[in-house]
């Protein structure tokens, strides 16, 4: 079975670690550790973040509990057989959405896309080959992202990045 460490230190790695961003455009507005403000604006470490208290360990730990709580948890990441598969999906979760990130990836393996990650999902999940799905989805998202900059062209200075953080996933 997939294991969360492995696959929060990737992604931790890919939303910039634990630093404190706000890039303009961004419509999250402020992060720490990728947490956007302005989608999570109860997150507890927030309190870290205003008293400008970025070496806690709570933080640390908060940040980890937030990840596995609404991301890890949501696409059924202990349940899923292949490391390679849980951590692609946890990772697109994190950047679109759990239920994006969902919708995605039983299209690729063939299911219902309802959003949701079900028995029907995971068994389809943990039945197909981890570098093909892998592959597959990585080309549903390009996809994904370049529609997103199609509908909004203020959103295709994120383009490169979103690819970017796609491509590193393949290596």
């Amino acid at each position: 079975m997939a294991t969360f460490d492995p696959a929060f230190d990737k992604m931790i790695r890919n939303e910039g670690g634990f630093k404190l961003t706000h890039i303009a455009g961004d419509r999250g507005g402020q992060t720490y550790a990728g947490i956007a403000r302005n989608a999570h604006p109860d997150w507890p470490g927030w309190r870290f973040v205003d008293a400008g208290d970025l070496t806690q360990v709570e933080l640390t730990q908060s940040v980890r509990d937030f990840y596995r709580r609404e991301f890890w948890n949501r696409i059924g990441g202990d349940a899923i057989t292949h490391q390679t598969i849980a951590e692609t999906l946890f990772d697109f979760a994190v950047n679109a959405g759990s239920g994006t990130a969902a919708k995605l990836a039983q299209i690729v393996v063939g299911v219902v896309p309802d959003g949701g990650i079900g028995p029907r999902t995971l068994a389809a999940l943990n039945g197909c080959d981890p570098e093909l799905f892998a592959l597959k989805y990585a080309l549903a998202k390009v996809s994904r992202y370049a529609e997103i900059c199609n509908r909004d062209r203020t959103q295709s200075k994120f383009l490169l990045g979103w690819i970017n953080r796609t491509l590193r996933e393949l290596t």
